[in-house]
């Protein structure tokens, strides 16, 4: 099990000492009022009074943050190029490939066991909690009985899955694994290092490390030991890959979502960008265009869709892939994303936040993000070289730096 911090200890205490009432702020009658009604639901599946208490001890309000996070669902999407770019990056595949290092003791048992490519679970942890960092974070940390409560109370659309998943939570307490002062999560009850909903706990939840525990908030080897239980248990293929990244015809939106044979795409034309051949040309795979009939083209196998059991988005999943393969060693994507003109690419991004940095302009972190930070120093670099500060990144800004 990993060793907490000091600081680990303080952001979580302050997080549940919220949660538990601490601050005087007047109890809401009627939210009260639901939860000693929600017992008696709670009671049919087998919560005991001890435990209902234990789980509501001190909680006199709605958590005011959930329901504003709540709120703010932004209908947009993001382009496809964007999400991988955040996700699969110099960064994510640094520090993957580090942590492959640091457990490779526990990956290499969790891969026996479930036949599960270790690289797939680095990935998922990635996209999932920043390899763990987010937990450090209070901002992002809410006690599960409360925000699960407090959804289920005041937000209409989402009452029925906070009650399903609130009683999971309690079940969770029951069980012994967790106490209530580590029972934190995401505002809509995502919990621990590879972020499972409590019902999704229940079914899936190991525990690797053998301290009698199912510990996916402290325990590394618990929480990528469930990811991969997940895994092989919708149906994983061990040794086979997630998919193939291919050069597609000059006809190819006619087949998109179409499922064949590797070697039938191989006859209509899809070939790999190195010029390889498929492992097994009689594995069947559908055809994806994430972008489009004129951007990069992949044959998605079987373990593609087995990662859409965990997140049913084809982009979460093509990340999961992509990160997965740079992680074991691999090259990036070789074909470039349709992006604007004069936009850059991920390798660019991270470039050009190098170059502010070696000129001093930029004292944050590389990361290929540009939030105020970097935008700043872009205006700043712009402003003393007579360009028009407006702290965009462009392909125009990048070759007056490497000048």
């Amino acid at each position: 099990m990993i060793r907490k911090t000091f600081f680990r200890h303080i952001a979580v205490a302050l997080v549940v000492a919220a949660a538990f009432g601490s601050s005087p702020a007047r109890a809401d009658q009627g939210f009260q009022s639901w939860i000693n009604k929600f017992y008696q639901t709670a009671a049919k599946s087998g919560i005991t009074q001890a435990t209902y208490r234990k789980a509501f001890a001190g909680v006199r309000t709605p958590d005011p943050a959930v329901l504003e996070k709540a709120a703010y669902q932004p209908e947009f999407k993001h382009k496809i190029w964007e999400y991988i770019d955040a996700r699969v990056n110099p960064y994510t595949k640094r520090v993957g490939q580090e942590m492959a290092a640091k457990h490779a003791r526990t990956l290499d048992a969790i891969e026996r066991h479930f036949g599960v490519d270790r690289t797939i679970l680095l990935a998922i942890w990635s996209m999932e909690s920043n390899y763990g960092a987010i937990l450090s974070k209070d901002d992002r940390l809410h006690y599960v009985p409360r925000a699960l409560a407090t959804l289920a109370y005041a937000d209409p659309k989402r009452s029925k899955y906070a009650k399903t998943q609130l009683v999971a939570a309690l079940k969770i307490l029951q069980s012994g694994d967790i106490t209530p002062r580590e029972l934190t999560g995401s505002w809509a009850g995502a919990m621990g290092h590879t972020q499972f909903i409590p019902t999704s706990y229940l079914l899936y939840a190991v525990d690797a490390d053998g301290n009698g525990h199912r510990d996916i908030w402290n325990s590394v080897p618990d929480a990528l030991a469930t990811a991969a239980n997940l895994l092989r248990k919708n149906g994983w293929q061990p040794g086979e890959t997630w998919g193939y990244e291919v050069v597609a015809p000059a006809n190819a939106a006619r087949y998109s979502g179409q499922t064949k044979t590797l070697g039938q795409w191989a006859a209509l034309g899809f070939v790999r960008p190195s010029g390889k051949g498929f492992r097994n040309p009689k594995m069947r795979a559908e055809l994806k265009l994430p972008s489009g009939g004129g951007g990069p083209a992949f044959l998605m196998t079987r373990n593609f869709f087995v990662i859409k059991r965990y997140n049913a988005s084809d982009s979460y999943a093509l990340g999961v892939g992509l990160l997965a393969d740079q992680i074991a060693g691999y090259a990036g994507m070789q074909q470039r994303w349709p992006r604007p003109d004069g936009s850059l690419d991920i390798s660019e991004k991270f470039e050009l936040q190098n170059r502010l940095k070696e000129l001093g302009y930029y004292d944050g972190e590389v990361d290929g993000n540009f939030g105020s930070g970097s935008k700043a120093a872009i205006q700043a670099f712009q402003a003393q070289n007579g360009l028009t500060p407006d702290g965009e990144p462009t392909q125009h800004l990048l070759r007056a730096l490497r000048k």
